[in-house]
């Protein structure tokens, strides 16, 4: 059974129903320490391009192509498949992400991608 996959702010408080807390960010987030975040992981190579990040720059007018660029990136991205491999038998994943704006993140282009990975 393919594992839920959640997404939480970095700045949200650590919950035990989060269960796996993977920070999904290529930069810690800032201005807050790694022992308030309560991680199991650190996956950097699961997020976004410097490029594409740079590229984007959190604007909401080009996030339907941020969307597209980023899905050809994990498309492409090889630890994509050693990731669903090494966390298949989770229950839960909260993917941790430190962007202000909660609509228009790369975590919920990530979230949806591994939903459809976990499952095929």
């Amino acid at each position: 059974m393919a594992p839920v996959i959640k997404i939480k702010r970095a700045y949200d408080k650590p919950l035990k129903k989060d269960g796996y807390r993977i920070l999904v960010d290529r930069l810690w987030p800032r201005g807050i320490g790694k022992d308030d975040v309560l991680l199991d992981e650190w996956a950097k190579q699961l997020a976004p391009s410097v490029h594409l990040r740079k590229w984007w720059g959190h604007t909401p007018e080009l996030w339907d192509e941020f969307q597209k660029r980023y899905m050809a990136e994990l498309r492409h991205n090889k630890a994509i498949e050693d990731f669903v491999e090494s966390h298949a038998d989770k229950k839960v994943l909260t993917l941790i992400y430190g962007a202000k704006d909660t609509e228009h993140n790369h975590a919920l282009v990530l979230q949806e991608y591994l939903e459809q990975k976990f499952r095929s």
